[in-house]
Protein backbone atom coordinates (compact mmCIF):
# COMPACT_ATOMS: atom_id res chain seq x y z
CA UNK A 1 0.00 0.00 0.00
CA UNK A 2 3.08 2.21 0.93
CA UNK A 3 4.41 1.39 -2.47
CA UNK A 4 1.26 2.48 -4.21
CA UNK A 5 0.56 5.45 -2.67
CA UNK A 6 4.44 6.73 -3.05
CA UNK A 7 3.87 6.13 -6.49
CA UNK A 8 0.54 8.01 -7.34
CA UNK A 9 1.91 10.51 -5.38
CA UNK A 10 4.77 11.04 -8.39
CA UNK A 11 1.81 11.41 -11.11
CA UNK A 12 1.06 14.99 -10.47
CA UNK A 13 4.12 16.00 -10.59
CA UNK A 14 5.39 14.03 -14.30
CA UNK A 15 2.09 15.28 -15.53
CA UNK A 16 3.23 19.18 -14.46
CA UNK A 17 6.86 18.48 -15.60
CA UNK A 18 5.59 17.26 -19.23
CA UNK A 19 2.55 19.69 -19.69
CA UNK A 20 3.80 22.98 -18.46
CA UNK A 21 6.27 23.53 -21.55
CA UNK A 22 2.56 23.30 -23.23
CA UNK A 23 1.19 26.18 -21.31
CA UNK A 24 -1.00 23.59 -19.37
CA UNK A 25 -0.48 24.51 -15.24
CA UNK A 26 1.92 27.14 -16.21
CA UNK A 27 -0.02 30.22 -14.79
CA UNK A 28 2.39 31.91 -11.87
CA UNK A 29 3.62 27.95 -11.25
CA UNK A 30 -0.17 27.41 -9.78
CA UNK A 31 -1.23 23.51 -9.66
CA UNK A 32 -4.97 23.32 -10.77
CA UNK A 33 -6.14 22.18 -7.26
CA UNK A 34 -4.53 25.09 -5.55
CA UNK A 35 -6.41 27.87 -7.89
CA UNK A 36 -9.39 25.64 -7.74
CA UNK A 37 -8.61 26.24 -3.61
CA UNK A 38 -8.07 29.83 -4.28
CA UNK A 39 -11.30 30.50 -5.89
CA UNK A 40 -13.66 28.49 -3.58
CA UNK A 41 -11.32 30.20 -0.84
CA UNK A 42 -12.68 33.49 -2.46
CA UNK A 43 -16.12 32.23 -2.92
CA UNK A 44 -16.44 31.09 0.78
CA UNK A 45 -15.15 34.85 1.99
CA UNK A 46 -17.94 36.63 -0.27
CA UNK A 47 -20.75 34.18 2.00
CA UNK A 48 -18.66 35.50 5.04
CA UNK A 49 -18.40 38.71 4.61
CA UNK A 50 -22.19 39.15 3.53
CA UNK A 51 -23.42 37.19 6.22
CA UNK A 52 -21.64 39.73 8.69
CA UNK A 53 -24.14 41.86 6.87
CA UNK A 54 -27.62 39.71 7.07
CA UNK A 55 -28.00 38.56 9.50
CA UNK A 56 -25.12 39.72 11.39
CA UNK A 57 -25.45 43.99 11.69
CA UNK A 58 -29.25 43.44 11.29
CA UNK A 59 -29.42 41.13 14.19
CA UNK A 60 -27.01 43.11 16.26
CA UNK A 61 -28.64 46.50 16.13
CA UNK A 62 -31.97 45.27 15.79
CA UNK A 63 -31.58 44.05 19.62
CA UNK A 64 -30.33 47.17 20.58
CA UNK A 65 -33.41 48.81 19.32
CA UNK A 66 -36.73 49.62 20.96
CA UNK A 67 -39.22 46.83 20.17
CA UNK A 68 -41.57 49.15 18.16
CA UNK A 69 -38.67 49.80 15.62
CA UNK A 70 -36.92 46.33 15.37
CA UNK A 71 -38.37 45.83 11.86
CA UNK A 72 -37.47 49.35 11.12
CA UNK A 73 -33.82 48.71 11.85
CA UNK A 74 -33.62 45.09 10.15
CA UNK A 75 -35.22 46.98 7.29
CA UNK A 76 -32.91 49.37 6.88
CA UNK A 77 -29.98 46.57 6.74
CA UNK A 78 -31.97 44.60 4.18
CA UNK A 79 -33.48 47.40 1.84
CA UNK A 80 -29.68 48.71 2.11
CA UNK A 81 -27.90 45.67 1.15
CA UNK A 82 -30.37 45.76 -1.98
CA UNK A 83 -29.64 49.22 -2.91
CA UNK A 84 -25.85 48.63 -2.83
CA UNK A 85 -25.68 46.34 -4.43
CA UNK A 86 -27.28 47.83 -7.10
CA UNK A 87 -25.33 50.77 -7.42
CA UNK A 88 -21.82 49.09 -6.69
CA UNK A 89 -22.60 47.15 -10.09
CA UNK A 90 -23.68 49.86 -11.82
CA UNK A 91 -21.02 52.47 -10.64
CA UNK A 92 -19.26 51.97 -7.75
CA UNK A 93 -17.05 49.17 -9.28
CA UNK A 94 -15.94 51.33 -11.72
CA UNK A 95 -15.35 54.27 -9.99
CA UNK A 96 -13.52 52.30 -7.02
CA UNK A 97 -11.01 50.14 -9.79
CA UNK A 98 -11.08 51.71 -13.03
CA UNK A 99 -8.40 53.94 -13.71
CA UNK A 100 -9.25 57.63 -13.41
CA UNK A 101 -7.78 60.65 -14.95
CA UNK A 102 -6.62 61.83 -11.38
CA UNK A 103 -5.99 60.14 -7.91
CA UNK A 104 -8.76 61.33 -6.16
CA UNK A 105 -11.64 59.57 -8.32
CA UNK A 106 -11.46 56.36 -10.56
CA UNK A 107 -13.10 55.99 -14.46
CA UNK A 108 -16.13 54.60 -15.83
CA UNK A 109 -14.51 52.03 -17.79
CA UNK A 110 -17.04 49.42 -16.07
CA UNK A 111 -20.19 51.79 -15.77
CA UNK A 112 -23.26 49.74 -16.36
CA UNK A 113 -21.03 46.59 -16.69
CA UNK A 114 -18.65 47.58 -19.97
CA UNK A 115 -15.89 45.57 -19.75
CA UNK A 116 -16.79 42.89 -17.15
CA UNK A 117 -15.80 39.63 -19.86
CA UNK A 118 -16.83 36.25 -19.37
CA UNK A 119 -13.60 34.10 -20.08
CA UNK A 120 -14.68 30.18 -19.13
CA UNK A 121 -10.77 29.62 -19.57
CA UNK A 122 -9.64 31.91 -17.38
CA UNK A 123 -6.95 30.30 -14.63
CA UNK A 124 -7.48 33.80 -12.27
CA UNK A 125 -10.12 34.94 -9.78
CA UNK A 126 -13.14 35.39 -11.73
CA UNK A 127 -14.36 38.80 -12.31
CA UNK A 128 -18.12 37.89 -11.13
CA UNK A 129 -16.42 36.71 -7.92
CA UNK A 130 -14.55 40.18 -7.43
CA UNK A 131 -17.17 42.54 -8.39
CA UNK A 132 -19.71 40.70 -5.54
CA UNK A 133 -16.80 39.75 -3.22
CA UNK A 134 -15.62 43.85 -2.78
CA UNK A 135 -19.58 44.86 -2.97
CA UNK A 136 -20.35 42.99 0.02
CA UNK A 137 -17.06 45.98 1.54
CA UNK A 138 -19.50 48.50 0.55
CA UNK A 139 -22.50 46.67 2.06
CA UNK A 140 -21.63 46.42 5.04
CA UNK A 141 -19.85 50.28 4.81
CA UNK A 142 -23.04 51.52 4.71
CA UNK A 143 -24.97 49.37 6.31
CA UNK A 144 -23.41 49.85 9.68
CA UNK A 145 -24.27 53.70 9.22
CA UNK A 146 -28.03 52.87 9.98
CA UNK A 147 -26.66 52.17 13.27
CA UNK A 148 -26.40 56.09 14.35
CA UNK A 149 -29.26 57.49 13.38
CA UNK A 150 -31.61 54.29 14.41
CA UNK A 151 -35.16 54.83 15.17
CA UNK A 152 -36.11 58.36 13.74
CA UNK A 153 -35.58 58.94 10.09
CA UNK A 154 -37.71 57.98 7.42
CA UNK A 155 -36.99 54.76 5.32
CA UNK A 156 -37.19 56.59 2.24
CA UNK A 157 -34.67 59.29 3.13
CA UNK A 158 -32.39 56.17 4.38
CA UNK A 159 -32.69 54.48 1.25
CA UNK A 160 -31.43 57.68 -0.91
CA UNK A 161 -28.66 58.33 1.94
CA UNK A 162 -27.41 54.92 0.61
CA UNK A 163 -27.51 54.73 -2.77
CA UNK A 164 -25.53 58.67 -2.82
CA UNK A 165 -23.10 58.09 -0.09
CA UNK A 166 -22.21 54.71 -1.61
CA UNK A 167 -21.20 56.12 -4.87
CA UNK A 168 -20.13 59.62 -3.88
CA UNK A 169 -18.20 58.67 -0.65
CA UNK A 170 -17.55 55.35 -0.17
CA UNK A 171 -16.09 54.41 -4.10
CA UNK A 172 -13.81 57.22 -4.29
CA UNK A 173 -11.65 56.26 -0.60
CA UNK A 174 -11.70 52.96 -1.98
CA UNK A 175 -10.42 54.05 -4.86
CA UNK A 176 -7.72 56.61 -3.14
CA UNK A 177 -6.54 53.15 -0.78
CA UNK A 178 -7.02 50.35 -2.69
CA UNK A 179 -7.52 51.40 -6.83
CA UNK A 180 -4.36 53.19 -6.95
CA UNK A 181 -5.90 56.65 -5.99
CA UNK A 182 -3.19 58.90 -3.33
CA UNK A 183 -3.37 57.25 -0.27
CA UNK A 184 -2.30 53.80 -2.00
CA UNK A 185 0.66 56.50 -3.91
CA UNK A 186 1.34 57.65 -0.35
CA UNK A 187 2.02 54.13 0.57
CA UNK A 188 -1.03 53.93 3.24
CA UNK A 189 -1.52 50.29 4.69
CA UNK A 190 -4.83 48.74 4.99
CA UNK A 191 -5.02 45.26 4.39
CA UNK A 192 -8.83 45.16 4.86
CA UNK A 193 -10.96 48.07 5.42
CA UNK A 194 -9.56 50.01 8.67
CA UNK A 195 -9.01 53.36 6.64
CA UNK A 196 -11.83 52.07 3.14
CA UNK A 197 -14.74 50.95 5.61
CA UNK A 198 -14.69 51.43 9.36
CA UNK A 199 -13.07 55.19 9.57
CA UNK A 200 -15.04 56.15 6.32
CA UNK A 201 -18.60 54.46 8.25
CA UNK A 202 -17.81 55.94 11.32
CA UNK A 203 -16.83 59.49 10.68
CA UNK A 204 -20.52 59.29 8.54
CA UNK A 205 -21.95 58.05 11.19
CA UNK A 206 -20.68 61.18 13.84
CA UNK A 207 -21.91 63.66 10.92
CA UNK A 208 -25.48 61.58 10.87
CA UNK A 209 -26.01 61.63 14.34
CA UNK A 210 -25.01 65.20 14.83
CA UNK A 211 -27.77 66.10 11.66
CA UNK A 212 -30.50 64.16 11.95
CA UNK A 213 -30.64 64.88 16.09
CA UNK A 214 -31.33 62.89 19.38
CA UNK A 215 -33.87 61.07 19.46
CA UNK A 216 -36.98 62.10 22.09
CA UNK A 217 -36.02 61.41 25.81
CA UNK A 218 -38.82 58.54 26.03
CA UNK A 219 -36.77 56.51 23.28
CA UNK A 220 -33.61 58.04 24.57
CA UNK A 221 -33.06 56.36 27.52
CA UNK A 222 -35.16 52.90 26.59
CA UNK A 223 -33.38 49.77 27.52
CA UNK A 224 -32.65 47.43 24.24
CA UNK A 225 -35.79 45.06 24.05
CA UNK A 226 -33.81 42.02 23.00
CA UNK A 227 -29.75 41.64 24.01
CA UNK A 228 -30.17 37.64 22.76
CA UNK A 229 -30.29 39.38 19.01
CA UNK A 230 -27.62 41.27 19.77
CA UNK A 231 -25.56 38.75 21.08
CA UNK A 232 -26.11 36.63 18.38
CA UNK A 233 -25.49 39.31 15.43
CA UNK A 234 -22.12 39.95 17.11
CA UNK A 235 -21.20 35.93 16.97
CA UNK A 236 -22.12 36.24 13.64
CA UNK A 237 -20.07 39.24 13.16
CA UNK A 238 -16.80 37.42 14.58
CA UNK A 239 -17.31 34.25 12.56
CA UNK A 240 -18.00 36.28 9.01
CA UNK A 241 -15.37 38.57 9.82
CA UNK A 242 -12.42 35.58 9.41
CA UNK A 243 -14.07 36.23 5.44
CA UNK A 244 -13.71 39.99 5.66
CA UNK A 245 -9.65 39.62 6.91
CA UNK A 246 -8.34 36.09 5.47
CA UNK A 247 -10.73 36.89 2.51
CA UNK A 248 -8.53 40.07 1.81
CA UNK A 249 -5.61 37.96 1.43
CA UNK A 250 -7.15 36.74 -2.01
CA UNK A 251 -6.34 33.04 -2.06
CA UNK A 252 -6.12 30.16 0.24
CA UNK A 253 -2.66 30.66 1.54
CA UNK A 254 0.19 31.49 4.28
CA UNK A 255 -1.11 35.34 4.41
CA UNK A 256 -4.66 33.93 4.92
CA UNK A 257 -3.91 31.93 7.56
CA UNK A 258 -2.05 34.52 9.62
CA UNK A 259 -4.84 37.12 8.98
CA UNK A 260 -7.08 34.34 10.57
CA UNK A 261 -4.78 33.79 13.10
CA UNK A 262 -4.44 37.70 14.52
CA UNK A 263 -8.07 38.78 13.65
CA UNK A 264 -9.52 35.71 16.57
CA UNK A 265 -6.60 37.41 18.85
CA UNK A 266 -7.05 40.86 18.62
CA UNK A 267 -10.85 39.80 19.07
CA UNK A 268 -10.70 38.29 22.44
CA UNK A 269 -8.30 41.04 23.67
CA UNK A 270 -10.51 44.06 22.81
CA UNK A 271 -13.51 42.23 24.05
CA UNK A 272 -12.24 41.01 27.37
CA UNK A 273 -10.24 44.82 27.75
CA UNK A 274 -13.86 46.98 27.52
CA UNK A 275 -15.39 43.85 29.88
CA UNK A 276 -12.49 44.35 32.39
CA UNK A 277 -12.97 48.54 32.75
CA UNK A 278 -16.38 48.24 32.53
CA UNK A 279 -16.39 45.61 35.32
CA UNK A 280 -14.21 47.82 37.14
CA UNK A 281 -16.03 51.34 36.79
CA UNK A 282 -19.75 49.95 36.67
CA UNK A 283 -19.44 47.26 39.11
CA UNK A 284 -20.80 44.54 36.46
CA UNK A 285 -19.75 43.00 33.25
CA UNK A 286 -22.67 43.42 30.43
CA UNK A 287 -23.54 41.68 27.53
CA UNK A 288 -23.51 45.34 25.53
CA UNK A 289 -20.09 45.98 26.43
CA UNK A 290 -18.74 42.38 26.05
CA UNK A 291 -20.22 42.29 22.07
CA UNK A 292 -18.88 45.85 21.83
CA UNK A 293 -15.80 45.33 22.81
CA UNK A 294 -15.51 42.04 20.32
CA UNK A 295 -16.71 44.49 17.34
CA UNK A 296 -14.01 47.44 18.88
CA UNK A 297 -11.45 43.96 18.24
CA UNK A 298 -12.71 43.19 14.84
CA UNK A 299 -12.58 46.57 13.83
CA UNK A 300 -9.42 47.19 14.67
CA UNK A 301 -7.22 44.26 13.61
CA UNK A 302 -8.76 44.90 9.95
CA UNK A 303 -6.48 47.17 8.49
CA UNK A 304 -3.25 45.14 10.09
CA UNK A 305 -4.56 41.62 9.53
CA UNK A 306 -2.29 41.27 6.58
CA UNK A 307 0.74 43.01 8.25
CA UNK A 308 1.40 42.53 11.96
CA UNK A 309 1.95 39.12 13.90
CA UNK A 310 0.40 37.76 17.13
CA UNK A 311 1.95 39.93 19.27
CA UNK A 312 1.49 43.22 17.84
CA UNK A 313 -2.61 42.06 17.62
CA UNK A 314 -2.48 41.42 21.16
CA UNK A 315 -1.37 44.98 21.98
CA UNK A 316 -4.18 46.59 19.43
CA UNK A 317 -6.69 44.89 20.68
CA UNK A 318 -6.01 45.34 23.98
CA UNK A 319 -5.95 49.42 23.09
CA UNK A 320 -8.79 49.17 20.81
CA UNK A 321 -11.05 47.55 23.64
CA UNK A 322 -10.21 50.42 26.24
CA UNK A 323 -10.28 53.59 23.47
CA UNK A 324 -13.36 52.64 21.92
CA UNK A 325 -15.07 52.11 25.40
CA UNK A 326 -13.70 55.30 26.50
CA UNK A 327 -15.25 57.34 23.29
CA UNK A 328 -18.41 55.05 23.16
CA UNK A 329 -19.46 56.14 27.06
CA UNK A 330 -17.29 59.01 28.30
CA UNK A 331 -17.09 61.24 25.67
CA UNK A 332 -20.51 60.37 23.82
CA UNK A 333 -21.95 61.57 27.31
CA UNK A 334 -20.29 64.78 27.43
CA UNK A 335 -20.78 66.08 24.67
CA UNK A 336 -24.19 64.96 24.07
CA UNK A 337 -24.29 63.90 20.54
CA UNK A 338 -26.91 60.92 20.11
CA UNK A 339 -25.22 57.90 17.84
CA UNK A 340 -27.70 55.18 18.63
CA UNK A 341 -25.81 52.10 18.55
CA UNK A 342 -22.21 53.72 18.42
CA UNK A 343 -21.20 53.79 15.02
CA UNK A 344 -18.27 56.50 15.94
CA UNK A 345 -17.25 55.21 18.99
CA UNK A 346 -16.37 51.48 18.12
CA UNK A 347 -16.03 51.51 14.37
CA UNK A 348 -14.55 55.09 13.62
CA UNK A 349 -12.23 55.06 16.72
CA UNK A 350 -11.58 51.46 16.25
CA UNK A 351 -10.75 52.02 12.74
CA UNK A 352 -7.75 55.18 13.57
CA UNK A 353 -6.72 53.01 16.29
CA UNK A 354 -6.32 50.32 14.21
CA UNK A 355 -4.95 52.23 11.27
CA UNK A 356 -2.29 54.06 13.44
CA UNK A 357 -0.57 51.04 15.41
CA UNK A 358 -0.72 49.23 11.83
CA UNK A 359 1.96 51.51 10.98
CA UNK A 360 3.56 50.78 14.60
CA UNK A 361 3.49 47.37 14.48
CA UNK A 362 3.41 45.86 10.65
CA UNK A 363 6.29 43.60 9.88
CA UNK A 364 8.47 44.51 6.97
CA UNK A 365 8.22 40.85 5.30
CA UNK A 366 4.52 40.88 5.46
CA UNK A 367 3.58 44.90 4.91
CA UNK A 368 6.99 45.78 2.84
CA UNK A 369 7.24 48.98 4.82
CA UNK A 370 9.36 49.65 8.18
CA UNK A 371 7.41 50.54 11.01
CA UNK A 372 7.71 53.40 12.82
CA UNK A 373 7.23 57.37 12.53
CA UNK A 374 7.43 57.76 8.76
CA UNK A 375 4.70 55.11 8.32
CA UNK A 376 2.57 56.45 11.26
CA UNK A 377 2.65 59.76 9.09
CA UNK A 378 1.26 58.18 5.99
CA UNK A 379 -1.09 56.49 8.13
CA UNK A 380 -2.45 59.47 9.53
CA UNK A 381 -2.83 61.51 6.79
CA UNK A 382 -4.61 59.16 5.11
CA UNK A 383 -6.85 59.31 8.43
CA UNK A 384 -7.00 63.03 7.68
CA UNK A 385 -7.79 62.96 4.30
CA UNK A 386 -11.04 60.32 5.16
CA UNK A 387 -12.03 62.45 7.44
CA UNK A 388 -12.17 65.65 5.90
CA UNK A 389 -14.32 64.22 2.51
CA UNK A 390 -16.08 61.71 4.43
CA UNK A 391 -17.45 64.40 6.80
CA UNK A 392 -17.90 67.41 4.22
CA UNK A 393 -19.94 65.04 1.51
CA UNK A 394 -21.64 63.26 3.90
CA UNK A 395 -23.09 66.50 5.97
CA UNK A 396 -24.41 67.41 1.97
CA UNK A 397 -25.35 65.00 1.15
CA UNK A 398 -27.83 64.77 4.31
CA UNK A 399 -28.09 68.43 4.07
CA UNK A 400 -29.94 68.05 0.96
CA UNK A 401 -32.04 64.85 1.72
CA UNK A 402 -33.21 67.02 4.88
CA UNK A 403 -34.40 70.52 1.92
CA UNK A 404 -36.38 68.13 -0.16
CA UNK A 405 -38.04 64.92 1.42
CA UNK A 406 -37.01 65.40 4.91
CA UNK A 407 -34.28 63.21 7.12
CA UNK A 408 -36.71 62.51 10.48
CA UNK A 409 -40.38 61.24 10.85
CA UNK A 410 -42.77 62.99 13.49
CA UNK A 411 -42.48 63.22 17.09
CA UNK A 412 -45.87 61.03 16.95
CA UNK A 413 -44.60 58.46 14.57
CA UNK A 414 -41.22 58.38 16.80
CA UNK A 415 -43.25 57.56 19.88
CA UNK A 416 -45.54 55.19 18.86
CA UNK A 417 -42.38 53.52 16.72
CA UNK A 418 -41.65 53.42 13.33
CA UNK A 419 -42.86 49.89 12.76
CA UNK A 420 -46.41 50.32 12.51
CA UNK A 421 -46.23 53.20 11.12
CA UNK A 422 -43.33 53.30 8.44
CA UNK A 423 -44.15 49.44 7.78
CA UNK A 424 -47.36 48.26 8.93
CA UNK A 425 -46.23 45.61 10.83
CA UNK A 426 -45.48 44.99 14.38
CA UNK A 427 -43.71 42.32 16.70
CA UNK A 428 -45.70 41.01 18.90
Amino acid sequence: MLKNLKASSLILPLLMLILTPLGVFADEGLTPGQIAGDNAWMLTSTCLVLLMTIPGVALFYGGLSRKQNVLSTLMHVFAGTCVVTITWCVIGYSIAYSEGATPYYGGLANFMFAGFEYDPKSSGLPIGVDVVFQATFAIITTALIAGSFAERIKFSSTLVFMAIWSVVVYAPICYWVWGGGILSEKGILDFAGGTVVHINCGIAGLVAAIVVGKRTVASYKYAPHNLIYTIVGASLLWVGWFGFNAGSAYGANEGAGMAMLVTQIATAASALSWMVIEWITKGKPSVIGLTGGAVAGLVAITPASGFVYPMGALVIGLVAGAACWFFSTVVKKALGYDDSYDVFGIHGVGGIVGALLTGLFCVPILADVEPGMEQLGIQFYGILMTIGWCGFATFIILKAIDMTIGLRVSSKVEKEGLDVNLHGEIVD
